[in-house]
């Protein structure tokens, strides 16, 4: 073959190099979620309401200062999403690295060279020289590994929101839990002061022969009993209140301070929370478009691993210079241009067993994807319900305790008047800090009921550019 004939072969082929990437591709398309798993139309157990929430910033329908201070504080100081936001930077470098095998890889080279010995010359000769290289991505390999890059892009981004939903929702409910702590704390340090002075009555009637020694006892247990509660409930406050600060990236102290400082009552948030379609809250939810996208990525992995059982088409060449004098490097240039197309004939089952391990892996995010969707409408659904049934709790609690509260009184009245006798005074008693209690425990209930239901539609996060693919 003529010199011009190699040289028109070598057009030809490079040509047809550059027109074949991206026409063929390996991959799975990703199922839609209908296929999937199906989604009901409406919810079955859960009652939608008509109390419109912001779901993005819920947790300020609790008015509660402390909680929107906090929940602001841990956007931004949280260290597990500082975590996530390095992960998805990570994910980020890696798409950066995918896209850059659609351009060719160029290397330049430099150097001087002078003979030494007997013999030599006193010349020195100097080189330059490039080296590229490029892929043609015939069947897909480059775009697959893009692919699948973008999805783990995505997959992180919503990753970091789902973590800020949780923790948001964490938050929120470690205050609530600590308010509710907090008045039990009251409440138990109130009725220890009541303790007393019944104690101190009982005793003076037993000295007046009118109470016997079993009615100082039993006032003396009632009263231990309840000073033994008081450093429990208090250990428990210091507890939430040093998960808090973890929370919010800060060392324990300053919280348990803000909480007992300027104490508050379980906030009570709104019960008739309207409840979007099922198909609206799987698309807010962050968990479940990750899973999507963790399995857009393996189906994208599949195909890169395909692409090792067709042909490989490389492009690469050369070119170079060398002189005596600097002045002479660019007298005379070299090179070469050579195209090559490998194809795998044996390995041993190696590449099969790593397009068998993609596609296993690609099964596996399926059934979590499946999964993450059955898990938003299961909590969802429980979460409803939770917060109807509470809130009918607290209002009967609210009625036992004021009806608890009418009875000590009247107890109380009754047995210092020497109408009725301490058994009853003490039964009496034990009700009202048991209803109290219940109330209060109810309340923070309801309040976390709303939190969780909240949480469990999506909210507490906010899609940004930082949940998506970076431009190119």
């Amino acid at each position: 073959m003529t010199v011009a004939g190699k040289r028109s072969a070598c057009l030809v082929l490079g040509a047809a190099l550059f027109v074949l990437p991206g026409c063929v591709s390996l991959a799975p398309e990703p199922p839609s979620m209908a296929s999937v798993q199906p989604v009901p139309a409406q919810w079955v157990l859960a009652e939608p309401g008509a109390t419109a929430v912001p779901l993005d910033r819920y947790w300020t329908m609790l008015g509660d200062p402390l909680v929107d201070e906090y929940v602001t504080r841990a956007k931004a100081e949280n260290l597990d999403l500082a975590q996530a936001v390095a992960r998805l930077r990570a994910a980020r470098a890696g798409l950066r690295q995918a896209r850059a095998d659609l351009v060719p890889t160029v290397n330049a080279s430099g150097g001087a060279r002078r003979d030494v010995g007997d013999l030599a010359s006193d010349d020195v000769f100097f080189s330059l020289g490039a080296d590229a290289a490029w892929e043609a991505d015939l069947f897909g390999r480059i775009d697959n590994s893009i692919d699948a890059a973008r999805s783990d892009v995505a997959a992180a981004g919503y990753s970091l929101g789902d973590l800020e939903r949780v923790i948001v929702a964490q938050v929120a409910g470690q205050v609530i839990s600590a308010r509710a702590l907090a008045e039990q704390l009251a409440i138990a340090r109130e009725t220890l002061a009541i303790q007393d002075d019944t104690l101190q009555i009982t005793r003076w009637r037993n000295q007046a022969g009118l109470a016997n020694s079993l009615d100082v006892e039993q006032a003396r247990t009632q009263r231990a009993q309840t000073a033994a509660s008081i450093p429990q409930i208090e250990s428990n406050l210091v507890a939430v209140a040093n998960a808090i600060s973890t929370l919010i990236g800060e060392p324990p102290g300053g919280v348990y301070r803000a909480l007992t400082d300027a104490p508050r009552a379980v906030p009570a948030p709104p019960v008739d929370v309207a409840l979007e379609v099922p198909a609206d809250t799987l698309r807010r939810r962050p968990d479940v478009s990750a899973a999507e996208a963790r399995l857009a990525a393996d189906l994208s992995r599949i195909g890169v691993a395909r692409t090792q059982l067709f042909p490989l088409a490389r492009l690469s060449g050369t070119i170079g210079t060398s002189g005596a004098d600097v002045g002479d490097l660019f007298d005379i240039v070299t090179g070469n241009i050579f195209a090559s197309l490998s194809q795998l004939i044996f390995d041993g089952g190696r590449v099969r067993g790593r397009i068998e391990g993609a596609e296993a892996a690609a099964d596996g995010s399926l059934a979590a994807w499946r999964q993450s969707i059955l898990t938003a409408l299961q909590e969802v659904e429980s979460a409803g319900v939770d917060l109807d049934t509470s809130d009918a709790r607290v209002a009967a609690l609210t009625e036992a305790s004021e009806g608890a509260q009418n009875a000590a009184i009247l107890a109380r009245s009754q047995y210092q008047a020497g109408l009725i006798d301490f058994q009853r005074l003490l039964v009496a008693e034990s009700q009202l800090l048991a209803t109290r209690n219940a109330l209060v425990a109810a309340q923070g209930a309801r309040a976390a009921a709303f939190i969780n239901l909240s949480r469990a539609m999506g909210g507490g996060w906010q899609e940004q550019t930082s949940a998506r693919e970076p431009s190119a």
